[in-house]
């Protein structure tokens, strides 16, 4: 009898998280194409524009990643959090109600003041880029609820056309400026549409467009809004989401702000500062394994935990995600480490500069993993309301960001800002479990998790040493893809009792 009952709770735990991974799988293969459909500009952009120019770019998009938090002001969790509690369409009415307001109130001001901004972000002859990140800004955060309609109501394939149709056109319109207009006979319609002077101008634009598409594919979503009045509800979901907001805030300065820190303290001029912040930038991009599967993630486990937070063994299950989300976090680190000699033409042979910052790769892997594992330990704050916890958790990391970036980058330039990256999330992630398990105990397995972690650290640092003693490509690939297997082979082995029961396994056994 005692069998059977475990046998049932262990069936169900299985159940869940593969759920969950249907989930993930459906929203992640869309997040994942149209991200790394978004990462391919990269080459494309490290092929046209030396590193200042990268800079600069990235410098003008991370402007968009701090509005974005601020214009959509933690609506989307909101939305799933309420949705237990009130009609679909009441929940949907009070969020986009807020983000719309919240969007007209702040563009207007924005856009009296992009002059200010581009001064202070040091492109003053360029205020057009400001005021083209305010337009992608207003129609991306007007896609946030509509998007996060789509989850809920369980229509993955519309979700992925449209994501998909947007990056295609914005890669579309980068290479037809660039590659198109830029190289047509000079006095032709084509060349005409290209205007030298606004240099990474073009990208800003093509984005524009691009997020006007989405909108415009989006139109049954939104069209379905009313303006109701209910103010109870209203305010309910504001005190909800302003904790989010600090959250959200906080979390893209601890991403972001190394950047405006390397072209303010950094020693040198202003195109030295935005050639630091260029190299850093791109090679932050080869992290985009771990970052991808981080998005999509998230995307399927923020609805899946809330659905699971009322069931009596909630902890035991998210104990059980949590270590599969630690190992595949682990081989999407080794997939970038081992193979770093492959990865570095992903910043394509323009600007070898480019290849010099190859070093802070590792350490900022190990950052994102850190990450994922505190967006894991931080689902008891959001489904015991205690939201200003994670406020403060977050703020303490902003706190490390900051100091430890001041302290770094005079020194060790974009070292110190992948230093700094990873303390902060390795101190925000012990912060939340020491935290959550006052408040929502979860038995996670640390020593297995830790394992992993050392292990695919002393593979990395073993590989390293071994190829120092090989030059040939063919042998260096071969070596990764050795160490590689260790790895799956001792997932395998600690972890049979769980996988023997998972479809795929047992299909593959029979």
């Amino acid at each position: 009898m005692f069998f059977n009952a475990y046998f049932y709770v262990k069936l169900f735990y299985l159940s869940s998280i593969n759920k969950l991974a249907t989930q993930t799988l459906w929203y992640g293969v869309s997040t994942i194409a149209q991200r790394m459909l978004s990462y391919l500009l990269t080459p494309l952009l490290t092929s046209i524009f030396v590193a200042g120019d990268f800079g600069k770019i990235t410098t003008v998009f991370a402007v968009a990643a701090f509005l974005n938090i601020i214009y959509s002001f933690g609506m989307e969790t909101a939305y799933f959090r309420f949705l237990n509690e009130e009609k679909e369409e009441k929940v949907f009415n009070a969020a986009f109600k807020t983000i719309l307001v919240i969007t007209l109130t702040v563009s207007a001001v924005l856009w009296m003041n992009v002059q200010v901004i581009a001064d202070l972000i040091k492109i003053p002859d360029h205020p057009e880029y400001i005021q083209w990140i305010i337009l992608i800004v207003i129609l991306d955060n007007l896609s946030v609820l509509p998007f996060a309609k789509l989850r809920y109501t369980g229509r993955p394939v519309k979700f992925a056309l449209v994501k998909l149709m947007s990056i295609l056109l914005q890669i579309g319109l980068v290479f037809f400026f660039y590659f198109i207009c830029k190289k047509a006979a000079p006095g032709s319609f084509l060349s005409s549409l290209y205007n030298p002077a606004m240099g990474p101008g073009y990208v800003f634009l093509a984005n524009v467009f691009a997020s006007a598409l989405t909108f415009l594919l989006l139109f049954r979503e939104w069209i379905s809004f009313r303006w109701e009045r209910d103010p109870v509800f209203w305010k309910k979901m504001i005190d909800y989401s302003l904790p989010l907001l600090i959250v959200g805030f906080g979390g893209m300065v601890n991403e972001l702000i190394d950047r405006f820190m390397l072209i303010n303290i950094y020693p040198g001029s202003v195109q030295e500062r935005y050639t630091e912040t260029g190299i850093y930038s791109a090679n932050y991009k080869l992290a985009v394994i771990i970052a991808l599967f981080i998005q999509a993630f998230r995307l399927g486990a923020e609805p899946f935990f809330f659905k699971h937070s009322t069931q009596t063994d909630a902890p035991k299950i998210y104990a059980r995600v949590m270590n599969f989300f630690v190992i595949t976090c682990c081989i999407c680190f080794l997939l970038v480490v081992l193979f770093l000699d492959y990865w570095k033409y992903f910043m394509g042979k323009t600007d070898p500069a480019y290849w010099t910052g190859l070093k802070v790769v590792p350490v900022l892997l190990l950052a994102k993993i850190f990450l994922g594992m505190y967006y894991n330990l931080s689902v008891w704050y959001k489904i015991t309301n205690k939201n200003m916890t994670g406020a403060w958790i977050t703020l303490g990391g902003v706190v490390i960001t900051f100091a430890l970036n001041y302290l770094l980058i005079p020194y060790w330039g974009y070292m110190g800002c992948a230093i700094a990256t990873l303390c902060c999330y390795s101190s925000m992630m012990l912060a939340s479990y020491y935290l959550g398990q006052k408040h929502f105990p979860v038995p996670y397995d640390w020593k297995r998790i830790f394992m992993y972690i050392g292990l695919v650290l002393l593979i990395f640092i073993c590989h390293q040493w071994i190829i120092q003693f090989i030059s040939h490509p063919v042998l260096r690939f071969s070596s990764g893809i050795l160490f590689g297997m260790v790895f799956i082979v001792a997932v395998m082995v600690a972890e049979k009792d769980e996988l023997v029961q998972l479809p795929l396994f047992k299909k593959w056994r029979s």
